[in-house]
This record gives C-alpha cells, structure tokens and sequence, in this order.
C-alpha cells in the first residue's frame, strides 16, 4: 500500500515540477533530461476492495480572478427608419334598406316595384311591399282583347322581444286577364266579335302572421287567410294554422308541427248550366318525426297522418303517408348519397289553379289530392370546389291529381254563348290517377366570385287510369342559366325547355274531343344593369328573345320578343 502511495505522489510531483517549469517558461533554453521514469508491474498492485475507507482530506481551493478585455470592433452598418407600409381596402358597399323601380317595355307595359320599411324603435319594424306590371297587348292576330294587369300591395308589422318575436301582414292582389284563345280555323261574325266581353278579375284579400319562441317545447307556428273572388260572383275563404311544438327525447329532437286548415267555396254556375258549385273542407294533420345525426349520416324518421271532413257531401277520410328521408356522406362534400319514401295530403284552391292558369273557368270542381308516396333516391355534392351536382330519380303515385283540359266550345264564331269564357277559350280541371316516374340531374358551374352558369333537366314518364294523357304535363323540361356580376354591371341569362304536350280539344257540336298536341317551345330571356351609383342602378330585360309566338296553352300564344328598361332607387329614411 505505501508502495502505491510513494508512486502516486512521485508522479503528481513530477506533474507539478513540469506544470511549473512551463508557467515560469522564458526564453531560457534549459532542459530536463528524465533517465528512467518508473514502470510499474503487475505484482506491484493488489486488489481493490469493494468499500473502501477513503479519508478525508481538506483541500484548499485556489481563488481564481476573472477579468474581460473589450476591444471595439469597427462597423459601417447604419440601419434605415422603418416606414409604415399603407394597407389599401376597397369601401364596402352601402346597403340601403329601401328601393324605388320603375321601368316601361314594348307592348305598352309600365312597371313599378318598391319596398319601403322603417321601424320606431329598435326592437320592431314595419312596411309595405308594392309591385304593378301591366300591358295593353297586341299579340299578332288575336281577335279580341289580350291586355292584362298585375297588382299587389303588402302591409307588415314586426315584433322582436328577448325571449319570442312576431309578424303581422295584410295585403291585396288584384289581377286583370282575358280568354283571349279564341279557337283557330273559324271564321267569327263581327257582331260576335264586338258582343264578347272576355275580361276576367280576381281578387285576394289575404292577412295573417307568424309568432316563434327561443325557450319551451311550444316553437310558435303561421296563420294565413285569405279571400279569393271574381266578377263572375266566385268566391272562395282559405284559411291554415301551423303551430309546431319541440321536445327532446334522450339526445334527439321530436319535432311535430300540426296542420288545421279550412276551406269553402262557391261558383254561381258550372260549365254547362246555371247550377251553382259550392265546395267545403276541414284538414287536420299532424307531421311528427325524429331527427337522428350521426358523423357522416342524417336520418328523418317520421309520418304524416290526415283526418279530412268533405262538409257538402258529408263524407270522411282518414291518410297516412311515410316521412322517412336519409341522406350519407360517402366521400364528406364530394359524394353524398340520399333517399326516402314521403306522401302528403294537398288540399287544391281556385285561387292556387287561378295564379297557375288565369284562363281558367270559373266552374271548377275542387277537391283534395291524395299524392300517396314518393320515393326517390340520389346523388349530390361537388366535383371540385367550383362545381356541384344532383342527380335524382324518383316514383310516384298520387290520387285525384288535378289536370287541365280545354272546356268543349258552345260557340260557332256566329252564335254567342251564354258567358264569355264558353267559347272554346277557357280551361277546366279533371282528376285521375297518375304515376310518374321522373329521371332529374343538375348542375351549377361556379367559375369565379363573379361569373357562374348552371341548369338542370328532368324528364317524366306518366301513366293514367282514366284520361288519354296526362294533359298539359310536358314529359320533358330543361333550363340552363348564366350570370356575371361586376362592380359596376351585371348581366344574366335565362333559358327554358319545355317538350310536347297534349290536350283534349272539342270543338262546336262534336260530341268527342280530338287530342291535339302542342309542339315543344324554347324561351330565351337576358336581363342586365349599370350601377351608376350606390343609389342609382339602371337595368333592362329582354324576354322571349328569340321573338316565337309559341303557344303556352291551346290557341294561347305569348307576345313576341319583349324589352322592358328602367331605372332603380335606393335610400333611407
């Protein structure tokens, strides 16, 4: 051990006799000249043991003076000031809340449309919606009036509180048309001619309003009303109540809104004789359903149930119909997937059969529509970020589906009918029942935030139970559309197909009409404007481009190419 001892100090003093000479290094060339330096043996150690005592020893630290020697560095970098750099925004448009059109077309047609709200305080509002467009005709070779008007004026109230909010409305509609589709291939005596009066008025006085709830399991609902007449003395009172109530079950939603609808009406004649028709009835409804939402799925599971009362024939029904749609996302917005079965219970109007077709006579029969089910299935979502698509096909089935046909003529050019519209110029409606299977596709093409086109097809094929045809419903229907918008103009097209479609024609003293059939059309209409200002907008329409006096119904053909221009308001009060 002391062996061991005696080599380690020995080598350490050697270090530091070295350490030494170095530090006191000069340029003195001395030098240490080392004979034999000691070689240990392996006999020389001994094993260590596993714990050894180690003494301690006070070792005294040296202290040790630190000390920084700064030397400047030259430097030509001279830093440029920051400048702030302008951020340029566009103004954003002024909205105005009202607005003032007025314009004039060919064929003698004013037009006005303007919508005028304010509020007194800031939790309601109120105003007035107005709109007339009007035209003293003058389609090529109609032998007796074609003029029409449109007219309409809408009065509301607005509610917002904290916890529910409300909306009252009253308005009128006032229309004026003529049974101007006098039949073809007759030679009309003059005095016929001067003694015809084909004018036709309607009139709809109609009020109502909608109330909605944020809290409790009563949502709110809408109420409509309204009064429906002529100047042949119809008259016809529509009313409906929809309130919908919300509850939660688990972690889904019950959603059951009800239907209570009302209505009755009166002709004071029908077609052939001066037999009055009178028509009465009372829906109620209730349409419950669950929503369930999942990650990629979204199911309705649902019914409608009808309990119908036919007051003037005395006569109950009871409907059920399936509510079960269901939609997938198969590749999330590229590819979703849907389907489902629904039928419904649709009660017809004279005032509904007028706004369609206001070459209707005033001797209808109405009843209810029993549109059994509907079951479809489709496609949707988009190619790319610019484009979208659906595709849908569909089957149905429905009873008493309400048909036009042309009323048998009672006139001879010579003979004058006892009302203006029994002269082969007017149209009446026939029920039946009809299937329909119906092929519809889609497409919508967005190039750029200002420029997008689009257009969808659809063809139906229909089957009947008792009517040769199903009359005035075209088997194939398109349109296409194409609209660019810039900060200063805009400009729009529209396009419309519309393929064959047939009618039954009965002329003066036959006893069985002939099916006729009206040959496919194509309606091309543009539409554009210049923003002047924010205020200030001058715009144009050009309707029936392509200038065709295609026929819409039998013998009713539509005015030529059409030009309207005008000029557009906006303001605050």
């Amino acid at each position: 051990m002391r062996k061991i001892i005696f080599i380690t100090l020995t080598i350490l003093t050697t270090a530091t006799i070295m350490g030494q000479e170095k530090v006191k290094d000069t340029l003195n060339t001395d030098e240490i000249m080392v004979i034999k330096p000691y070689t240990p043996t392996i006999s020389d150690a001994f094993k260590i043991k596993d714990n050894p005592q180690i003494e301690n020893e006070n070792i005294q630290k040296d202290s040790v003076t630190y000390s920084f020697f700064s030397v400047p560095v030259a430097s030509t970098f001279t830093p440029t000031k920051g400048k702030a750099q302008s951020v340029v925004r566009e103004p954003l448009d002024k909205i105005y809340e009202n607005f003032v059109a007025v314009g004039f077309g060919n064929y003698t047609t004013p037009y006005l449309e303007a919508f005028l709200h304010s509020s007194s305080t800031r939790s309601n509002d109120f105003g007035a919606f107005i709109k007339h467009q009007s035209s003293n005709g003058g389609i090529k070779d109609i032998l007796i009036d074609d003029n029409y008007s449109d007219t309409q004026l809408s009065l509301f109230y607005k509610q917002f509180e904290r916890d529910y909010n409300w909306e009252a409305n009253l308005g009128a509609q006032h229309q004026i048309y003529n049974w101007y589709g006098l039949p073809e291939g007759i030679t009309y005596d003059p005095t016929f001619l001067n003694t015809i009066d084909p004018k036709q008025t309607y009139l709809n006085i109609f009020g109502g309003g909608s109330f909605n709830f944020e809290e409790g399991i009563f949502k709110g609902g809408k109420v409509r009303i309204d009064h429906f007449s002529d100047n042949y003395s119809s008259s016809e009172i529509q009313a409906k109540i929809t309130p919908e109530i919300e509850f939660p079950i688990s972690s889904e939603l019950i959603d059951l809104p009800f239907d209570i609808e009302f209505i009755t009406g009166s002709f004071k004649q029908n077609y052939l004789t001066n037999t009055a028709v009178e028509y009465s009835f009372v829906n109620l409804g209730a349409s419950p359903s669950l929503e369930i939402l999942r990650d990629k799925l979204t199911v309705n599971l649902g019914a409608r149930v009808y309990y119908s009362f036919d007051l003037e024939s005395k006569q109950n029904k009871f409907y059920a119909y399936p509510n079960v749609t269901a939609s997938y996302k198969l590749i999330d917005e590229t590819l979703i997937g849907y389907g489902g079965i629904t039928g419904d219970l649709h009660q017809n109007s004279y005032r509904e059969f007028a706004n369609d077709n206001p070459f209707i006579s005033p001797t209808l029969n109405i009843l209810p529509t029993d549109q059994q089910y509907n079951a479809f299935l489709g496609a949707k979502g988009k190619l790319s970020t610019k484009v979208g698509y659906n595709f849908k096909a569909s089957y149905q089935s429905e009873k008493n589906k309400a048909l036009y046909i042309q009323n048998p003529s009672m006139s001879n050019g010579i003979i004058n009918p006892t009302f203006a519209f029994q002269a082969g110029n007017s149209f009446g409606v026939v029920y039946d029942n009809v299937k329909t299977l119906s092929l519809f596709a889609e497409l919508d093409v967005y190039i750029s935030k200002e420029f997008k086109f689009g257009g969808n097809i659809e063809y139906n094929n229909l089957t009947t139970d008792v009517q040769a045809k199903a009359w005035y419903t075209p088997t194939l229907k398109a349109s296409a559309f194409a609209n660019y918008n810039s900060k200063k103009w805009y400009v729009g097209a529209d396009l419309y197909f519309v393929g064959e479609q047939f009618d039954l024609v009965q002329n003066f003293g036959e006893l069985n009409g002939t099916i006729t059939t009206l040959d496919p059309y194509v309606d091309l209409n543009f539409n554009g404007g210049y923003v002047f200002t924010d205020r200030l907008t001058a715009f144009g329409r050009v309707n029936n481009v392509l200038g065709i006096n295609y026929d819409k119904y039998t013998n009713y053909k539509v005015q030529g190419i059409q030009v309207l221009a005008g000029i557009i308001y906006k303001f605050d009060f």
